[in-house]
C-alpha cells in the first residue's frame, strides 16, 4: 500500500546536487568563447509571407494527417479550424491578403488590423470565460500552422533550410515513464523552444504534447491520469508556497510507510507520468493553476506539493537566460528528472543516464542549427543577458 502523501499528485522544481551537473557536452567548450552568452531567437526574422489556405486541399483546414505531423496526438481541434475558417472567409470579404512573419509568424498588415477587429467582438461575445479562453487558445494555434505551412520543418519546427531532423538520434525512453509537454500556445512552434526535442528524441507517445487550452488535448492528457491514478502523476513546477523536496526525498520518506513508494516506481503495468509546463514564466503561473483546477475536479483535491532540484549555474542558460539560476529550459529540466532517478536503486538498472544523454546530444544539435542560421543571416549571436521569462 502507497502512503496517503504519496497519493497525491506531485509537481517539483528541479534542484540538483553538485555531483548531478551536467556534462560537457551541453558546455560547448568547443566553441568560441563568444557563444558564452548567445541566444538563439526564435523569431529568426523571415520575410513576410502570405497564407497558402489550399495547401492541404481542403480550403485551409488542418488535417489529421497535419495536425499530428507537427508532433500532436490527439484528434484536430475543431475550434482550431472554425477560427481558420473564420480566417480564409474575412479574406475572400476584404481586398486585404493573409501575410505572416516576424516573431511566431504573427499576421501582418491590413489583414491583421481588420482581423483584430473581428476576433475581439467574437471574444466578448463569448459570455463563458472557458470558451474565451479556448478560443484565445484556438486562434493562437491556427495563426501559427497557416504561418508555418510551407516554412517550418513539422519535425523539428526550424525553417525548412535549417532542418536539424537528420542529426537528431532517436533513442527509447523506459516504460516505466511518460513525459507530458504541457504547451502555451505562443510556444507552439517556436524554433527555441527546447520541449518538442523529447518527442523527437524518445517518440510521441513516450513525450506527449499538450496544448494548454485545447480541450481535445487536455481531455486526452487528463484521461491517461485517471487511468494511471494520481500517484503516478508528477507536475515539475517551482511552486514558492510548498516546502520543497528533492526526488530522493520524495521516493525515499523516513517512513516504512514512505519507503513503500520507491517500489512503486518500478511495479505495475503503468508508468509514471512526469508533467512539464511548456512556456514562459509570466504564463505558467497560469498554466500551473488550471492543473490544480483540473486535479481538483479528477481526485478531489487540487494541492500539488512541489519537489525542488536546484540545478545551479546550468550550461542551459548559455541557449536562453533565465529569470534566475535555479531556473532552467524545459529539455533540460526533463534530463534532471532522469538523471536524479537513475540515483535511485529501483531505476538504476533502466539506463535513464543514457536516456539523458540523448536528450543532452539534440540540445547540442538545437543550439548548433539556431547559431548557424543566425549566422548566415549576418545577425548576431550573442545577446545582453537579461531577465528573459522564458522557460520553454
Amino acid at each position: 500500500m502507497l502512503s496517503s502523501a504519496s497519493n497525491r499528485a506531485l509537481t517539483f522544481t528541479l534542484q540538483f546536487s553538485s555531483s548531478l551537473k551536467f556534462s560537457p557536452k551541453t558546455n560547448i567548450q568547443c566553441r568560441p568563447r563568444r557563444l558564452h552568452r548567445s541566444i538563439m531567437s526564435s523569431g529568426s526574422r523571415s520575410s513576410p509571407r502570405e497564407a497558402d489556405l489550399n495547401d492541404t486541399g481542403c480550403g485551409g483546414a488542418i488535417t489529421l494527417e497535419e495536425w499530428q505531423g507537427w508532433g500532436c496526438v490527439s484528434p484536430v481541434p475543431a475550434m482550431v479550424n472554425a477560427v481558420i475558417q473564420d480566417l480564409k472567409l474575412l479574406e475572400n470579404n476584404t481586398d486585404a491578403h493573409m501575410v505572416f512573419g516576424g516573431i511566431g509568424g504573427k499576421l501582418q498588415g491590413d489583414f491583421k488590423v481588420q482581423e483584430d477587429k473581428k476576433h475581439r467582438a467574437k471574444y466578448q461575445s463569448l459570455g463563458d470565460s472557458n470558451k474565451k479562453f479556448q478560443f484565445f487558445s484556438a486562434r493562437q494555434i491556427a495563426c501559427r500552422l497557416l504561418g508555418s505551412r510551407g516554412y517550418l520543418c513539422q519535425k523539428c519546427w526550424l525553417p525548412t533550410e535549417d532542418c536539424m531532423c537528420s542529426q537528431v538520434k532517436p533513442c527509447s525512453l523506459w516504460h516505466g515513464i511518460r513525459f507530458w509537454l504541457y504547451m502555451h500556445p505562443k510556444d507552439f512552434l517556436r524554433q527555441n523552444n527546447t520541449g518538442k526535442l523529447l518527442w523527437q528524441v524518445f517518440g510521441v507517445q513516450a513525450a506527449t504534447l499538450c496544448l494548454y487550452g485545447i480541450s481535445e488535448d487536455e481531455e486526452l492528457m487528463w484521461n491517461a491520469f485517471k487511468d494511471a491514478g494520481r500517484d503516478k502523476v508528477w507536475c515539475l513546477y517551482p511552486n514558492q508556497n510548498m516546502v520543497p523536496k528533492t526526488v530522493q526525498d520524495a521516493f525515499t520518506g523516513q517512513s516504512s510507510a514512505d519507503t513503500e513508494c520507491t517500489y512503486s516506481l518500478t511495479s505495475g503495468d503503468k508508468p509514471l507520468n512526469f508533467v512539464l509546463i511548456d512556456g514562459t514564466w509570466s504564463n505558467s503561473a497560469a498554466m500551473f493553476r488550471r492543473l490544480k483546477e483540473q486535479a481538483k475536479l479528477v481526485w478531489g483535491e487540487e494541492d500539488l506539493p512541489c519537489i525542488s532540484l536546484a540545478t545551479g549555474a546550468s550550461a542551459m542558460h548559455k541557449l536562453r537566460p533565465q529569470p534566475s539560476w535555479d531556473r532552467t529550459c524545459t529539455a533540460a529540466a526533463a534530463i534532471g528528472v532522469l538523471s536524479e532517478l537513475q540515483l535511485l536503486p529501483e531505476c538504476s538498472i533502466h539506463g535513464l543516464d543514457k536516456q539523458a544523454d540523448a536528450v543532452e546530444d539534440a540540445l547540442v544539435v538545437l543550439l548548433e542549427a539556431l547559431t548557424t542560421r543566425r549566422l548566415r543571416m549576418g545577425r548576431s549571436i550573442t545577446r545582453k543577458v537579461r531577465h528573459s521569462r522564458d522557460i520553454c
